[in-house]
């Protein structure tokens, strides 16, 4: 059979942009996977959605936009003013690209053309490139592909390779392609993809082996599963009430969230998107080393910085650790963890997924030796729950987790078997510049920077940036008024007379030296516009600062290394 070529896979991405309908979508995709032979499905799958590697796969290729700009400079001349012009026009990198080689490249590819095996072969090769040099070799392999691509076919490289896809087509609606392409009941299809974590695997193992093949996939050691979500719930009583009562509460905790793989001596550490933190965490590592009674297992729990007290740092400090490769003896002086479990997922050879999650719970309490858990309780009403959600945040915790006790472990998914109930922060802030959106924000400023008033300096000061809060509509209001309010404009950035007035929750105040403030909120989004408001009633800097010091009356507060 002829290997199909990457032009029907550019083309099948201009098909899914022009399709609104969701099942019209789907059905696009299971008949484009019909056409593919059994060893381009990965491949295809993978380069479909604009993920080549699997999202447990620690490889990277490791190409920036600006490796990206390069390359197209090189093959097609371009000014910096053909570059503004195209972007003027396109609603993403990959367009801009497509505008640009149509329009600027004199030399035709060659004849022979471009395919899915080919190109995923070169982005593994691209990946695999590493050392001193390295950086000339993913240019002249990008290079490589470029050079013999179409227009179409140049715009989905840049797409895979800055992961920014944007067809449409999501996780959910792939397997659901995958599902009715294979003939296999939807809900193993994604429980396959719960436990395999490759889109390409699932679908080949799909078409190769059918429903019964899905049904024989189970938890991997050392292949990370997605972690379940919670849904926020408004309040403990809507959570409580959703389940009727039969809940247990657990301390939100204020640190990263880990799955932990431990098969005999070696263990290993995974951060919620499934990234490997096991060098950076390796008395964590030690401590599940010795204590879990089981030999083979996987575990769930938080990492919190703590202070000498043992009392909860901030989270950005917790940052200093997960993102250190090197110095860590160093590093676990400066910055002592705490692990925290609250879930068993497997257990020597035997799946807990499908247990309920008071089973889970105590499968947990048999498996985790003398290592800590989160603060939990069963309560008895709503009164009980709050002295507890109330103990939480006493205890410098983020507030409560309420989960159903019936409910078993989904990965990867939000549904209404937990809820996450946490105590939230308001400020009312000023908008004194935004940012041009991309994607399906294009044409809107999308991205808002939140300022206040420091009265010492007599000057709006940031304190953080949010695109979130606002619908569509809101979204193209704004754009209007604030456009109208323009000042002065620096690349993507617009900014604006102090005039509109919003409401801002937030979960923390946290240090930062990125903005002249000193501070930064965390979890930043609007709630509301203060029309009834003017610059002048908003919140102040000295607010800001008396607030940040009142959160360390339940955390701890980190010491610099030498500081008194």
């Amino acid at each position: 059979m002829a290997q199909t070529s990457f032009e029907s896979l550019a083309s099948l991405g201009e098909r899914l942009e022009k399709t609104s309908s969701r099942l019209q979508m789907k059905k696009i995709v299971a008949q484009f996977l019909r056409e593919l032979d059994t060893e381009e499905v990965p491949s295809g799958v993978r380069l479909l959605v604009g993920q080549v590697f699997p999202e447990w796969d620690e490889q990277t290729l490791n190409l920036s936009w600006r490796a990206v700009q390069k390359v197209i400079t090189e093959l097609t001349g371009a000014s910096e003013q053909d570059w503004q012009d195209v972007f003027g026009e396109a609603v993403d990198a990959g367009e801009a690209v497509r505008l640009l080689v149509e329009s600027r490249r004199e030399t035709p590819p060659p004849s022979a053309r471009l395919t899915i095996l080919g190109v995923y072969e070169t982005l593994g090769d691209i990946a695999e490139a590493k050392g001193k040099g390295s950086r000339r070799r993913k240019e002249e392999l990008l290079r490589s592909l470029l050079s013999q691509a179409s227009p179409l076919e140049s715009k989905y490289l840049v797409k895979n390779v800055l992961r920014e896809m944007r067809h449409g087509v999501s996780e959910g609606m792939l397997l659901d392609a995958i599902a009715e392409t294979s003939r296999a009941k939807r809900k193993f299809v994604r429980r396959a993809n719960m436990f395999l974590g490759d889109l390409g695997e699932v679908a080949l193992l799909a078409l190769r082996e059918g429903q019964a093949g899905l049904e024989r996939t189970h938890p991997q050691l050392f292949r990370p599963l997605k972690p379940m979500l919670a849904q926020p719930a408004h309040g403990l009583e809507e959570a409580l009430d959703y389940h009727q009562g039969k809940v247990a509460l657990e301390y939100k905790l204020d640190g990263a969230r880990v799955q932990i793989h431990k098969d005999g001596p070696t263990v290993k550490i995974f951060t919620r998107k499934l990234s490997e933190v096991t060098h950076s965490l390796p008395e964590v590592a030690e401590e599940v080393r010795v204590q879990a009674q089981a030999d083979r297992t996987i575990l769930e729990g938080e990492v919190v910085a703590v202070d000498q007290q043992g009392r909860p740092l901030p989270f950005q400090y917790l940052m200093r650790r997960f993102r250190r490769v090197r110095g860590i003896a160093k590093a676990i002086e400066e910055v002592p963890v705490q692990l925290y479990l609250f879930d068993v997922l497997y257990r020597d050879g035997s799946s807990l997924v499908d247990l309920t999650y008071d089973q889970r719970w105590r499968i947990l309490e048999e498996t985790r030796g003398e290592m800590l858990t989160a603060g939990r309780t069963i309560p008895q009403g709503l009164e009980e729950g709050a002295a507890f959600a109330q103990e939480a945040y006493e205890q410098g915790h983020e507030g409560v987790m309420v989960k159903h006790l019936l409910g078993p472990y989904r990965p990867g998914t939000r549904g209404k078997s937990w809820f996450k109930v946490k105590r939230t922060l308001s400020l009312d802030l000023v908008i004194v510049a935004a940012d041009w959106g991309y994607g399906r924000r294009h044409g809107w400023l999308s991205n808002y920077h939140l300022a206040v008033w420091d009265e010492q300096r007599d000057a709006f000061l940031e304190v953080g940036k949010t695109f979130k809060g606002l619908t569509d509509e809101e979204f193209q209001k704004m754009t209007e008024r604030l456009l109208a309010l323009e000042t002065h404009r620096e690349r993507g950035t617009v900014y604006v007379e102090p005039r509109v007035v919003v409401e801002v929750l937030f979960n923390e105040i946290q240090a930062s030296s990125q903005y002249e403030s000193g501070v930064a909120l965390r979890f930043a989004r609007i709630s509301r516009m203060r029309e009834d408001k003017r610059p002048q009633d908003a919140d102040t800097l000295q607010t800001v600062g008396t607030m940040f010091d009142e959160q360390f009356a339940q955390k701890g507060r980190f010491q610099e290394s030498g500081a008194d």
